[in-house]
């Protein structure tokens, strides 16, 4: 091997033919050679981990200092000196046909000019890593005896075959790099796991599968009663009390100005008219006022949590119960609202909500009622669609898949589960047994329990169609059904009314508020339709 500046001679660098690239038959390696074979480790003298000299360098080695390794382009490093460590004798080796002198009768059959580890290295030049040693060099590597590279340092940039994750180095011709490209880096794809379900059904599932489509949920405001700009609660008692003093009353001011007013500007007007005039607003209308518009004005002053506490007590209260309401509002109400029903139902009527259910209800409708009551569904938005499959096959397997009904398990699902999640689970159920959930429901269970679990179902599904159905069904006909009519109307005016009119007039073809206006009269439909806020 000679050195830049130097005349190459035969054999040396570059190869000659014979010489680099390897021969057939030359790689892989011939035993003793890299790799090692079983007994090289641990290394022997010379090999790895270097010995004194080697690597990591000793002081004044590393960091290098510039003009060294890597060499510049087409360039080897410079001799050092002769005489000098590393130089070897004045005037240089005589070249050789296999490049150091005296190997040509060393070298393994197909090795071309890479020399024998075994032999005895000319003086001044560092020992290479015995054959069966750990840390033979490969083709494009320093020695670590070498590194660094005496006569200069070593820039920090990477040299080829030293190269990134991805920066595969060059081996031999037909042979694997030894350095294969890391996946996920450089040109390599990045390897494709197999989807498993979800090692925790709680979290969200990654690669179980695509996640049900469910029905968009509309977001801001969608009631049709909003705040009164620059409303005063006085002026507006003001309004209140005039409208009623003298002889008749003026049902036309009491409509403009409660059916302009949200629930928030409504209630302080109570307080406000006994502060004004020392008298009770309620009393002072139930005595002007009758018939249903003067039920919907009482439930107008009501806050939600007291009117749904009120219509609760109405519903179980007195011969028979409406159990239709009791589901209404329980099932379509969230946990908070649900907690401060219960608050102020105990506050008022001095029992329980959930005694007076138990009282008033039996069966396997009873504890849906109850747990409907407990105000403790999970709200979370998430759906782990692997949760989604094992509640679909759980209420397939309580219902269609068995011999009578385990109405626990239905229990357990849509009264503990979010609607979300529910919704999910209606669509696997649909998707895997090819029926509907309402109509297994219905072929399951009968009764006050199949409207019931019903009823959860369509609210969960479809909370405006829910209740565009319960307002269809409370109109057609021969009468009226007032009290539903005037609760959802009240109830949904500052929720999603405006949703419910769109269902309506989908599903039936007749907007809410003509149908309103065909089935009501008087000041009692002027309010109502004051609430709809428009036909569509």
């Amino acid at each position: 091997m000679s050195y830049p500046g130097y005349p190459p001679q035969a054999g040396g660098y570059p190869p000659q033919p014979g010489f680099y690239p390897p021969q057939p038959g030359a790689y892989p390696p011939q035993p003793g050679a890299y790799p090692p074979q079983a007994g090289g480790y641990p290394p022997q003298p010379g090999g790895y981990p270097p010995q004194a000299g080697g690597y990591p360098p000793q002081a004044g080695g590393y960091p290098p200092q510039a003009g060294g390794f890597p060499p510049a382009g087409g360039a080897y490093p410079p001799a050092p000196p002769t005489g000098s460590w590393g130089g070897g004798p004045p005037g240089g080796y005589p070249s050789s046909s296999t490049g150091y002198p005296g190997m040509a009768n060393q070298m393994p059959a197909g090795m071309g000019a890479y020399p024998n580890p075994s032999m005895q290295v000319p003086a001044g030049y560092p020992t290479p890593p015995h054959p069966s040693s750990y840390g033979a060099p490969s083709p494009n590597q320093q020695s670590y005896g070498l590194y660094p590279q005496p006569g200069g340092p070593m820039n920090p940039a990477q040299g080829p075959g030293m190269g990134f994750p991805g920066q595969p180095m060059p081996g031999y011709p037909q042979a694997p790099s030894p350095n294969a490209p890391m996946p996920g880096f450089g040109a390599a794809p990045a390897p494709t796991y197999p989807k498993v379900p979800s090692p925790n059904p709680s979290m969200p599932g990654y690669g179980g599968g695509a996640m049900p489509i469910v029905p968009p949920v509309n977001k801001g405001f969608r009631g049709t009663l909003k705040d009164y700009p620059g409303a005063d609660p006085l002026r507006d008692v003001e309004v209140l009390r005039k409208a009623m003093k003298g002889f008749g009353t003026d049902e036309q001011a009491i409509i403009d100005l409660l059916g302009s007013r949200s629930n928030k500007q409504r209630v302080p007007l109570l307080k406000a008219y006994k502060t004004s005039y020392g008298k009770d607003l309620v009393k002072d209308l139930h005595s002007e006022l009758s018939g249903d518009f003067r039920k919907l004005v009482m439930a107008m002053l009501k806050t939600p949590a007291e009117f749904d506490a009120y219509e609760l007590n109405s519903a179980i209260k007195g011969a028979g119960t409406d159990e239709a309401c009791l589901i209404e509002i329980l099932s379509s109400r969230s946990n908070a609202e649900i907690k401060e029903i219960a608050r102020i139902y105990k506050t008022e009527y001095k029992k329980s909500l959930e005694d007076h259910i138990t009282g008033d209800t039996s069966g396997h409708f009873r504890r849906l009622l109850v747990s409907l009551a407990q105000g403790c569904r999970d709200e979370r938005e998430h759906v782990d669609v692997s949760l989604a499959q094992q509640d679909a096959q759980a209420l397939y397997a309580a219902g269609e898949n068995k011999l009578g009904t385990d109405e626990s398990k239905f229990n357990a699902i849509l009264c503990a589960r979010s609607k979300p999640h529910l919704r999910a689970v209606f669509m696997e159920y649909q998707r895997m047994c090819g029926r509907d959930i309402e109509k297994s429901i219905s072929r399951e269970m009968s009764g006050d329990l199949e409207s019931g679990m019903l009823a959860v179902v369509k609210c969960i599904k479809n909370t405006p169609g829910y209740f565009a159905e319960r307002l269809y069904k409370a109109m057609k006909g021969a009468g009226t059904k007032d009290r539903t009519l005037i609760r959802i109307m009240v109830s949904r005016s500052e929720v999603d009314l405006l949703d419910v009119r769109k269902e309506y007039v989908k599903n039936y073809g007749k907007s809410l508020y003509t149908h309103i206006s065909g089935d009501t009269s008087g000041d009692y439909k002027k309010l109502l339709l004051k609430l709809c806020g428009g036909s569509d």
